[in-house]
């Protein structure tokens, strides 16, 4: 499944202002029944002032393709966003980023730019992808007066159905991107940096991949995730 599959995309390209957005949605997502060693992903993470989309704002982007079963790390991309409002003292307790640090970012019509075109015609990865289309969904109505849909692999939702399929125990600590790393031998990163995110991310994918495909050919169906945008 998708979030917004190829029929939703052909709908919102129709109705989106043109521009960014709708030259984005203008291209096919990948065939469900394409080798995933034949699509491209592009795994990402964002960095917000908080958890509601209604209300908080982007302030940072790591964006990294995925291609040939390979992460290009030098096309990653780590893209501070200056948003309108304080970045607020919680926030930086978590990620670090003040307001100073972010004064000088991309604004966010210029940052979604990036993102749409990076992401054209390839596959949103992502930990806990709700979260990101919540947001991205949210920025691009603010931008560009219309709403967001991609083809998404959910590394977060993968985990969990893994674990049902052993019969193992699922709980919501287990499936933080950390934990699940270092359940599939895979060292710690440096969290809540966008762009080491989408890193682990991916490396994350690359071994759930790994393990799905045993070597041989697998579906992109296999492992696209019905995520939705969070509703808070």
């Amino acid at each position: 499944m998708m979030a917004g599959g190829q029929w939703r995309r052909r709908w919102l390209a129709r109705r989106a202002p043109p521009g960014p957005l709708a030259d984005y949605l203008a291209i096919p997502f990948p065939a469900p029944g394409s080798d995933c060693r034949e699509v491209e992903f592009l795994a990402l993470d964002l960095e917000t002032t908080g958890l509601d989309p209604a209300r908080d704002e982007i302030i940072s982007m790591g964006l990294v393709p995925l291609r040939g079963g390979r992460l290009e790390l030098g096309q990653g991309l780590g893209l501070p966003v200056r948003p309108e409002g304080a970045v607020g003292a919680d926030s930086v307790a978590i990620h670090g980023l003040t307001d100073t640090a972010v004064a000088g970012g991309e604004s966010l019509a210029s940052a979604m730019g990036e993102l749409l075109e990076r992401l054209a015609g390839r596959v949103l990865l992502a930990h806990y992808a709700p979260f990101e289309l919540a947001f991205l969904d949210r920025a691009c109505r603010a931008v560009y007066g219309g709403r967001f849909a991609a083809a998404v692999v959910d590394t977060q939702w993968l985990e969990h159905r893994h674990r049902q399929r052993r019969g193992q125990p699922v709980r919501a600590a287990d499936l933080r991107l950390d934990a699940v790393r270092g359940a599939w031998g895979l060292p710690p990163h440096r969290a809540h940096d966008a762009l080491a995110d989408a890193v682990a991310a991916g490396e994350l994918f690359l071994a759930q991949w790994a393990d799905r495909a045993g070597g041989g050919r697998l579906p992109l169906k296999a492992v696209l995730s019905p995520a939705r945008a969070a509703r808070r």
